[in-house]
């Protein structure tokens, strides 16, 4: 299993460095057009992505129909995106799902991401801080570790070989409303071609000892100081490598990355034949039907003006999934590159849904945005993100978590059935008085140890028995009671379990 996966994840790999992998054509330095598209500059952009899936020849079920137009529907629209620098971007936009629509703003800086979308309460937010405490600050190797990402990403532009289908040309384009003397490159090759460059590509790398050395030894230098720095937050000498020399460590890196190429080569075709037999499909994914189309407008600086993707996969027939083939299309254009921009920021000032908060919950994430709102209708009644669903035993009291019988009603442990569905349970301090809080509404139910009085949302009840301490320390509550309120219903499913739901 580890081979297949590790092949299949090189061809993959292989997919996405084709689509920057090629050498001069017409004129045009290629590998440096790509490496500048690399640089980050200021500059204002616009951009679109969609998908398409294509049903098989066969008859499909009402499901499978709904699926395929749901995908088939989705779309992003970028209408103006602003990078002031590599830190700071911001996005104005829409999602387009079905028939409807999501405006949303994002803005970045290097502390989080903030997404404001329509009739959201508070953005959301994902906390992007990778500092942690009592560590130094390592923030200021990440330029060091970007320049090394880049000269490893030219040394792969360096050797990966031409696709069969690639041109230059001369060309008037419309950027942003103005017309521009741009150079088009188109390129475009298939599954099967991406499997048969992988090789020369490898075999080419290999040759290239004075190549792998210098980038190893830029990696060096970029690395190992941030590694000491971690080191001396800890008091002690951290060594990278055995070696004392920047020499001997690129020498037995250099000699790693060289064996590993070696064995690569030697065995692609071998692996290769391997994985197209015991990877069902993957001769069709992987094969003519599959095919990559890509179209660069540079400017004379070789910077990327406009570009358009379209990637077609070729699906293997299967009963599971009744698709042909599964499409994406994207495409952008780019202006105002070096100026004078400032990103749009969302407003956090009335505070942030930390979504990457381990404690928030579905409930909450829902609450976040007005019932009226389009994002509410689609996180509740499409993605159902509040759905729940869970089994309990009522014969069998030794599970800890199963249903009792008490006088003829059924009783729960109150904290689990409130893990389950999300809700937050809080005791009273010096008394019996228990204080639960309903995920979906933020609603109170209020139940007492030992007294039938409660209450939900400020309104008194009754509850058929009072909540009691079980010998084993847990707290029981009435399951029915407990359940509805907290937005589920009961099923009695037969042979002892009850089945509890919430949509």
């Amino acid at each position: 299993m580890y081979k297949k996966f590790k092949w299949l994840t090189l061809l993959i790999a292989a997919v996405l460095v084709v689509m920057t992998g090629c050498q001069a054509v017409g004129g045009l330095d290629i590998n440096k057009a790509m490496l500048t598209s690399l640089d980050v500059k200021s500059s204002e952009s616009s951009a679109s992505i969609r998908f398409e899936v294509v049903p098989a020849d066969k008859a499909l079920s009402s499901e499978d129909k709904e699926a395929i137009d749901l995908i088939n529907s989705l779309s992003l629209n970028i209408d103006h995106a602003i990078v002031e620098d590599s830190n700071t971007v911001s996005i104005q936009g829409s999602v387009h799902y079905s028939d409807k629509k999501i405006p949303l703003h994002l803005s970045m800086d290097a502390k989080g991401m903030a997404i404001q979308l329509d009739g959201a309460k508070q953005p959301i937010y994902l906390s992007m801080d990778t500092t942690v405490p009592g560590m130094p600050d390592t923030s200021q190797y990440e330029q060091a570790i970007q320049d090394v990402v880049k000269k490893a990403a030219g040394l792969v532009l360096k050797h990966f070989p031409n696709p069969s289908k690639v041109s230059v040309k001369p060309v008037q384009e419309k950027v942003n409303g103005e017309s521009l003397n741009l150079t088009h490159l188109q390129m475009e090759l298939t599954g099967e071609e991406i499997l048969n460059m992988v090789k020369p590509f490898a075999e080419s790398l290999l040759k290239d000892e004075a190549g792998l050395k210098q980038v190893i030894g830029d990696g060096y230098d970029a690395i190992y100081p941030m590694i000491t720095s971690i080191g001396e937050a800890y008091g002690e000498d951290v060594e990278l490598l055995p070696q004392e020399s920047k020499e001997e460590v690129v020498a037995s890196l250099y000699e790693m990355v060289h064996g590993a190429l070696t064995e690569f080569t030697e065995n692609y075709d071998e692996q290769k034949e391997q994985l197209l037999e015991e990877l069902p499909g993957s001769e069709t994914v992987f094969g003519k039907d599959t095919i990559l189309k890509l179209d660069y407008y540079f400017d004379e600086q070789l910077n990327t003006r406009k570009n358009a993707l379209e990637l077609t996969v070729a699906l293997p027939a299967s009963e599971d999934l009744p698709l042909k083939s599964f499409k994406v299309y994207s495409e952008g254009e780019v202006w105002n590159i070096g100026g004078a921009v400032k990103a749009d920021k969302v407003d956090t000032s009335k505070g942030v849904l930390d979504v990457l908060n381990e404690s928030v919950t579905p409930g909450q994430v829902l609450r976040n945005f007005e019932k009226d709102s389009l994002i509410y209708n689609v996180l509740k009644d499409d993605l159902k993100i509040t759905q729940k669903s869970m089994y309990l035993n009522i014969s069998n009291e030794d599970f800890g978590y199963g249903a009792i019988k008490k006088n003829h009603q059924s009783f729960v442990p109150l904290r689990y059935l409130a893990d389950q569905l999300d809700a937050e349970v809080k005791w009273t301090k010096g008394s019996n008085k228990i204080i639960v809080i309903n995920d979906l509404t933020g609603e109170e139910i209020v139940v007492t140890v030992g007294s039938k009085k409660a209450s939900v949302g400020g309104k008194s009840v009754t509850l058929p028995e009072a909540p009691f301490v079980h010998s084993n320390g847990s707290t029981y509550v009435p399951l029915r009671f407990m359940a509805e309120a907290l937005g589920a219903t009961l099923h009695l499913e037969g042979d002892g379990w009850i089945s509890v739901e919430r949509d």
